[in-house]
């Protein structure tokens, strides 16, 4: 097992990696819409933390020698699933015509408020 870490996603707010490679997979941990310039959350709308979480997770994958077209599976927390239909329009237009498992869940809350968070596991070596 492998730790992984990118100094073009924001510092970790815990005790953990942004990734851990395993076998032929890479695990990333939940990213969440802050920036990694600033360390604050972005804007307080569900687009804005989206396209956020999608920049901050493709520089874990990019970290781990992965990207987007080689994600397997996702798991997306959200605050509140009526921002499901805005969400999904941006996850849609980053995956492009590469559809990854997904599943997507309400929860209670999130770190720091925000509105939106995403994990992935990635294939290593998939394009190769």
């Amino acid at each position: 097992m492998n730790t992984i870490h990118s100094d073009s996603a924001p510092a970790a707010i815990g005790p953990y990696s942004h990734a851990v490679r395993c076998g032929g997979l890479l695990f990333t941990s939940g990213q969440i819409p802050v920036d990694p310039d600033t360390g604050q959350l972005v804007a307080d709308e569900i687009e804005a933390q989206a396209r956020q979480v999608f920049a901050n997770l493709e520089a874990v994958l990019a970290a781990g020698g992965v990207g987007l077209g080689d994600v397997v599976k996702t798991t997306v927390f959200l605050k509140d699933m009526g921002e499901f239909p805005q969400l999904n329009a941006i996850y849609a237009e980053q995956f492009g015509d590469h559809k990854p498992a997904r599943s997507t869940v309400q929860v209670a809350a999130l770190p720091l408020g925000c509105r939106v968070e995403i994990e992935a596991v990635a294939e290593l070596g998939a394009r190769g």
